[in-house]
């Protein structure tokens, strides 16, 4: 039986508990929950039959526990998260129709963005994400777009640390990715060439909300080869911002052939 691993208040040990949840891990008996989080077994019992209770957690009869619909209802009032969504995914569509391409949105958490809406076309490149995954800011298209925008302090955060590579194209110099990131704030497009695999190619525009901040980003993922990013530009471009002035920017809706574009917030 595991020993808890340190003291932690009781609202610390309920967050572990759900921490321990992945996607690669999205059933967990009570033990690989105990396991995953150090508590001890009597402490994982209790605050999973509270968890479960409440409805955080469920299971069918004596099967592992997952996540429950009720984080689901909570999660749906985050401004960020699906009412965001909600208000972008018609001109999500409208992109994907025009292109039936990948269409991807996401937001920026800390150092990290999180998708928040995929639309994948049938026959479009494979990608590594997934609704509600989390990624890396450097690499990838809506990433780039988040991260241009982006407090200067984040920024240097992202650009100190250490920068995953993923193919021989992803780029982790920082003067290198510091004049990428100019060129997106005076194009307000960046471009990701097979940085995260090496058949596929992002183009993204950050979106703007109501008080002139970005607070996400929309991509169109393609195949490399053969991808013109400026022939792509002025459609996901369009898109942004449509969603921007659908969000109430007011520079959106005064010009809405160009947004001014300021640092985002957490």
């Amino acid at each position: 039986m595991a020993a808890d691993a340190a003291p932690r208040s009781l609202s610390g040990k309920v967050l572990d508990v759900l921490d321990a949840f992945s996607a690669d891990a999205p059933e967990l008996t009570l033990s690989d929950i105990s396991r995953r989080t150090g508590l001890s077994l009597s402490t994982t019992h209790r605050i999973v039959r509270e968890l479960s209770e409440w409805g955080a957690l469920e299971r069918q009869g004596r099967g592992p526990y997952r996540i429950g619909l009720r984080l689901f209802e909570v999660a749906s009032l985050a401004p960020r998260g699906p009412q965001l969504r909600e208000v972008a995914l018609p001109y999500l569509e409208d992109l994907y129709e025009a292109t039936h391409e990948n269409v991807q949105l996401a937001v920026r958490e800390g150092l990290e963005l999180v998708f928040l809406e995929r639309i994948t076309g049938r026959d479009a490149v494979r990608v590594l994400t997934r609704v509600g995954g989390r990624f890396s800011l450097h690499a990838t298209g809506v990433g780039l777009a988040l991260l241009a925008f982006a407090p200067p302090e984040v920024q240097e955060q992202v650009l100190s640390g250490s920068l995953e590579r993923w193919t021989e194209r992803t780029i982790t110099d920082q003067g290198q990715l510091r004049r990428m990131l100019a060129d997106v704030r005076r194009t307000g497009v960046a471009i990701s060439d097979r940085q995260v695999t090496m058949d596929a190619l992002s183009v993204a525009a950050p979106v703007v909300g109501p008080d002139d901040c970005v607070v996400a980003a929309l991509s169109l993922v393609v195949h490399a080869d053969g991808a013109s990013p400026h022939t792509l530009a002025p459609a996901v471009r369009t898109a942004a911002r449509g969603i921007s002035r659908a969000l109430g920017s007011p520079t959106a809706r005064r010009h809405p052939a160009g947004a001014r574009r300021r640092a985002s917030g957490p």
